[in-house]
């Protein structure tokens, strides 16, 4: 059926939101990363694919995330509970909520991760491991699907909409300078069926992400970090962003990255400044395929919100 065709096709290109600022907000490719830095973090992030063309891919998200630290509310307020182990708890637990909505045309997807997270002081480092709920509603707009057979059953239908629920599970290893991980989406392969005992249904496909950076101190005001994400599917699909950022006095940034594509990859430039505890980014993805003569790019903006003094970054240096 056209309706099943249609689905595949959209699934098959992007499954799940692509982030040109990654790097900045890992918690949306990693339970793991859940108050992985001690900061309580707030973060906006919009992206408008391939302005220009009707029906492209557009995601909007919000994310806050947060370690339980020793002084923390969220620390106080369990405290009051008498079975809450008090010693055993604080500054290990991270939390984190992630909503978001893709939209990549006639498909949609709406939904919530809520995510724990738990984190493991090293010597010098710290080893974290993650794992968050993932509910959404899975949507076909009809209206856009070209209908070829107007009595087509499927299309048709009263509704064309579903509820999932499916899982996400990371591991991560940071220090002051390294940052390393992976992480596994859709755990449970859900399926999304429409129609009345319809066959014509989908498996959503596990995808796996690994991430690397590191931070290189080029002298006292300017700081380099390369970074990587490789993302692989269930079915052998290959991605792989690489490039890097350079701070000045941790203020403002600059970068640039490729991301590798079946039909031509994507040249990727970032600007970013930090103003007080407010961070605001940009990223223009630049498609090296022909796809560029019918659009003007796409746009990533960025706006967060991280509160915490930097010491707490490391605070497994001195924790119990």
């Amino acid at each position: 059926m056209l309706l099943q065709e249609v689905v595949l096709f959209n699934l098959h290109a992007q499954q799940k939101p692509e982030y040109s600022q990654y790097m900045f907000n890992i918690f949306l490719l990693n339970p793991a990363a859940a108050g992985s830095d001690g900061f309580t973090s707030l973060n906006i992030t919009e992206r408008d694919q391939w302005i220009g063309l009707p029906g492209a891919p557009t995601t909007h998200s919000f994310s806050v995330q947060t370690r339980i630290l020793k002084n923390s509310f969220i620390a106080k307020a369990l405290s009051l509970r008498k079975k809450f182990n008090k010693r055993s708890a604080s500054g290990r637990v991270g939390v984190g909520a992630y909503f978001y909505n893709d939209r990549n045309g006639p498909i949609s997807r709406t939904g919530a991760q809520l995510t724990y997270a738990y984190h493991i002081p090293l010597r010098q480092s710290q080893l974290s491991f993650g794992v968050s709920m993932e509910p959404y509603l899975f949507s076909v707009d009809k209206s856009m699907l070209l209908n070829i057979s107007p009595n087509d059953p499927l299309i048709n239908s009263s509704s064309l909409n579903r509820g999932v629920f499916d899982g996400n599970f990371g591991a991560q290893f940071t220090t002051p300078f390294i940052n390393a991980g992976i992480s596994v989406t859709d755990i449970f392969r859900s399926s999304i069926y429409f129609g009345q005992n319809s066959t014509a249904g989908l498996n959503t496909e596990r995808n796996y992400n690994i991430i690397g950076a590191y931070k290189i101190e080029i002298n006292r005001l300017f700081l380099a970090e390369p970074s990587t994400l490789i993302k692989v599917s269930e079915k052998g699909a290959f991605q792989m962003d690489l490039g890097g950022r350079v701070y000045y006095r941790e203020d403002y940034w600059t970068g640039l990255s490729y991301r590798t594509a079946a039909s031509g990859g994507t040249i990727i430039f970032l600007l970013g400044l930090r103003v007080n505890k407010y961070y605001f980014g940009y990223a223009f993805d630049y498609t090296l395929s022909p796809i560029m003569t019918h659009t003007i790019g796409t746009h990533e903006f960025m706006l967060a919100l991280k509160f915490g003094e930097n010491a707490r970054r490391y605070r497994w240096l001195n924790r119990y």
